[in-house]
């Protein structure tokens, strides 16, 4: 079996895990305690949630807090429900955690950013007029691209709007969104575990509870946290932030050759502006469903995972002009620190002999 869906999720680091092992904790042990207790096993849990905060905020600009959260999707809800801004401009390639919680529940009348035919925004572009809060997202998730948001967000600040990016596919991999206001990340994007994310806020920005309860996390996210999810968090993203310049370059050796591999098919979005470790790519007539069930060994998708299963044609791509059946035909391959040459290989060989016969 091989592995190609990095943007879904990504393999859990060993150093993740050997973090996590110690606070689980058993009867047996005094590493179970409740991280807001006053008790000696509750100050070594929120010791321990404390050292992974620091962990974490090194993946942010220096100047802001960390919140954990139990997911990238909460701390961007978190971020729009509690700005208190009633007025937005998103990107029209956005995850579905910004568009849905501004189009459907915050501001149907919010301004879509439009993207050109490579999936990118211009960042010299006409700001929107009287938004209070933009979502423009780091490296989209579907295909890639890196957006300009440090030259954009430096635009919108000192036009007065608040600026949040969804970081989760670039948090450890590229440097931080230098001007955003606020900055939405996920452990298990880069090698945490699943069930924990963060949300950083600059100093001097001031939200609403989001949920409320016993006040934890500075009183905007009431709820016990897990020590053994910080910690891993906390871990993978030292081990990121060490293994940044490493991690580039074995990608660029893997997308340098995938591109060799797949040089028929047709590239979705900027070759140049995106991380390369999302390879999106189309051909003309393929059955993308009979291609997953003659590949069953291949992991890889069809377009964002969170969409998969929705039948509707992913609407990144729409933005980028493709029609109905390029969408249809394209497939996402992602690969990442722990992916062989040898296995990206075999598993284009598989995938361009089954693309073939169809």
């Amino acid at each position: 079996m091989t592995y190609l869906d990095y943007q879904a999720t990504t393999p859990l680091a060993p150093e993740a895990r050997e973090e996590m092992l110690r606070w689980l904790g058993g009867p047996d042990s005094d590493t179970f305690g409740n991280p807001h207790s006053p008790h000696r096993m509750g100050r070594s849990a929120v010791a321990a949630v404390e050292l992974a905060r620091e962990r974490v905020a090194m993946l942010f600009p220096a100047g802001g807090r960390v919140v954990f959260t139990g997911s990238a999707t909460e701390a961007i809800n978190m971020a729009i429900f509690g700005s208190n801004a009633r007025m937005m401009a998103v990107s029209a390639i956005e995850h579905a955690a910004v568009l849905d919680a501004t189009m459907q529940e915050w501001d149907p009348n919010a301004t879509i950013l439009p993207v050109n035919s490579e999936g990118l925004i211009d960042a010299a572009a006409p700001l929107p007029d009287r938004r209070q809060l933009v979502a423009v997202m780091q490296v989209n998730n579907e295909i890639g691209t890196i957006q300009p948001v440090d030259a954009l967000f430096a635009r919108l600040r000192e036009a007065g709007a608040l600026c949040l990016c969804d970081a989760v596919q670039g948090a450890g991999k590229l440097a931080p969104p230098a001007f955003a206001d606020m900055i939405a990340v996920s452990a298990h994007k880069l090698h945490g575990p699943k069930g924990v994310g963060a949300l950083w806020i600059r100093d001097g920005v001031e939200l609403r509870p989001f949920i409320h309860g016993g006040g934890q996390e500075q009183g905007l996210r009431s709820g016990t946290l897990s020590p053994a999810l910080c910690a891993g968090f906390g871990a993978a993203a030292k081990l990121a932030v060490e293994r940044r310049e490493e991690d580039a370059a074995h990608v660029e050796i893997l997308w340098t050759r995938a591109r060799d591999l797949f040089a028929g098919w047709t590239l979705n979005g900027s070759a140049e502006q995106r991380w390369h470790g999302n390879l999106n790519l189309r051909l003309e007539g393929l059955d993308v469903a009979r291609l997953m069930s003659d590949c069953r060994d291949v992991m890889f998708s069809a377009g964002s995972a969170c969409a998969s299963g929705s039948g509707r044609p992913s609407h990144v791509l729409r933005a980028l002009g493709l029609t109905e059946p390029q969408a249809k035909s394209s497939i996402r391959l992602g690969f990442g620190r722990y992916t062989t040459l040898e296995d990206l290989e075999a598993a284009a060989e598989k995938l361009i002999r089954a693309a073939s016969q169809q």
